[in-house]
């Protein structure tokens, strides 16, 4: 008997990522990186009007400043080419963009759906919203990344206003047809299916790069499962860049203790933030890092949007999703995760490059307080400016630690950040009470009448949602 040859066995840990992404790689394929977001919204707009067939795009914010209106022009000129257009916008994401906006664009034959409209959707679904940005033209090239359409995005030379800081990947080759796959479900989540004839078959390999489509989908935890496994088995470096980082406990854990462990963990975060809030959180989880040892960089630039992370020499991810709690369990997101891939080494040069305008933060004791926890300190730039190269750190030890010792460090770890996490949310609660009552003293009227007006619309809303489901569930008894 002739027994057929086979493929060569694959990595345990390529295996444990498939499980936990939910994707397989699909090799054969061209990856192309774009750090400038100008640069990122000019290609995509070039890829539009060279459209002859389809073009999918899906988007979590699209303003109707003037780079909306780039799109729009571009969308509508196509349309009326007799190419089929459909725009998938989240209703949440575009609440700022009027509803003549879209009216235009329908005129010119665009097909627009708005993803769980705010006040059409339930109460547990209306925070579950598409964060995912991606194109795709004629089942070909395909781009996705980080980046949305707005004018923050191309910044304005003449006035002197930079563009914000993202990533984009231009893909060509097989996983096109994932991607396209990937905007058709979505689509589907928000009416009637794409026509079978817009879906077209796998292109030919046409480059080296392997990489996996993974799809964030509510309460799956795909990427959250796989940043997890990759921060538990890197050896070198794990080096991430994060627009809003909040990340859960068990995250924090999990980036903590590779950085004890010798792991050069980086963090590299804004310094300025469009949600100032968000950005107090993030600063609330320094310390353990930096307790730990991992090494943490703020942006001096515009915001840094972008959302990466690089894993020892060999992983590399790119996509929407910031590692928090509603990008990781909450929404709806796309990234790429590329293995053995030239794109590793790309993103590693590029946060080099961002590290050198950025500042990296440090522990320094209180002088006058010793008692008192150390504060947070910006270092100088020329300080910063000598992390740029990165150093040649000698071989890791090779002491392990054993499965009680990790155990541990993983506790102690996970009550320092939960009591981080508790004191951030007491001071919270607390100036939100004191707003509250301060109104209620000085408008008692006024303040009663929106607290009413707030309780009974919540108790309309959530009884609304509750007979909705018990009607769906008595028609699935039935059938």
């Amino acid at each position: 008997m002739t027994l057929s040859p086979t493929a060569p066995a694959r990595h345990p840990f390529s295996r444990a990522l498939d499980r936990a992404t939910g994707a397989r790689p699909i090799p054969g394929n061209i990856v192309r990186h774009i750090a400038d977001s100008s640069d990122a919204l000019k290609a995509m707009l070039e890829m539009i009007a060279g459209a002859q067939r389809t073009i999918h795009f899906e988007n979590y914010i699209i303003h109707d400043d003037r780079t909306g209106s780039r799109f729009a022009t571009a969308w509508a000129e196509r349309a009326r080419a007799g190419v089929r257009v459909r725009v998938l916008y989240d209703a949440f994401g575009c609440r700022s963009t009027s509803s003549a906006f879209w009216r235009e664009l329908r005129s010119y034959g665009v097909d627009v759906r708005p993803f769980r409209p705010i006040w059409g959707s339930g109460p547990i679904e209306a925070f579950s919203r598409d964060h995912r940005k991606l194109l795709v033209v004629d089942g070909e090239q395909a781009m996705t990344g980080g980046l949305c359409i707005g004018d923050e995005w191309a910044g304005d030379p003449n006035a002197g206003r930079p563009h914000w800081r993202d990533t984009m990947v231009v893909v060509c080759g097989p996983a096109v047809a994932a991607l396209e796959a990937a905007f058709g479900r979505m689509w589907a989540r928000a009416g009637a299916p794409l026509p079978e004839d817009e879906t077209f078959p796998a292109a030919e390999e046409c480059g080296p790069s392997a990489v996996r489509v993974v799809e964030g989908v509510p309460g799956q935890s795909r990427i959250y499962r796989a940043v997890q496994l990759l921060a538990a088995t890197v050896t070198e470096r794990l080096w991430i860049t994060d627009a809003y980082l909040v990340a859960p406990p068990p995250l924090y854990v999990a980036f903590v203790d590779a950085a004890r462990a010798g792991v050069d963990v980086r963090l590299l975060l804004p310094g300025t933030s469009d949600i100032p809030i968000v950005r107090l959180f993030t600063r609330g989880g320094y310390r353990e890092l930096l307790h730990a040892g991992a090494r943490i960089f703020e942006y001096r630039g515009p915001m840094l949007h972008a959302k990466t992370l690089v894993a020892d020499h060999e992983w590399a991810r790119v996509g929407s999703s910031n590692l928090n709690v509603s990008s990781l369990l909450g929404n709806y997101e796309l990234d790429l995760v590329a293995e053995q891939d030239e794109l590793t080494a790309i993103l590693a040069t590029q946060f080099m490059h961002d590290m050198a305008h950025s500042r990296e933060i440090v522990l320094m004791a209180r002088r006058r307080l010793p008692a008192l926890p150390p504060k947070l300190v910006d270092t100088p730039p020329l300080m910063t400016s000598t992390a740029m190269i990165p150093a040649q750190a000698s071989p890791p030890s090779p002491y392990k630690r054993s499965l009680r010792e990790r155990q541990a460090v993983a506790v102690v770890a996970l009550m320092q950040v939960a009591g981080g996490a508790r004191r951030r949310v007491a001071g919270a609660a607390a100036v939100l009470l004191l707003i509250i009552g301060v109104a209620l003293i000085l408008f008692p009227l006024v303040t009663s009448t929106v607290l009413a007006i707030g309780a009974l619309a919540t108790s309309a809303w959530l009884a609304g949602f509750a007979l909705a489901r018990r009607r769906r569930r008595r028609e699935s008894d039935a059938r």
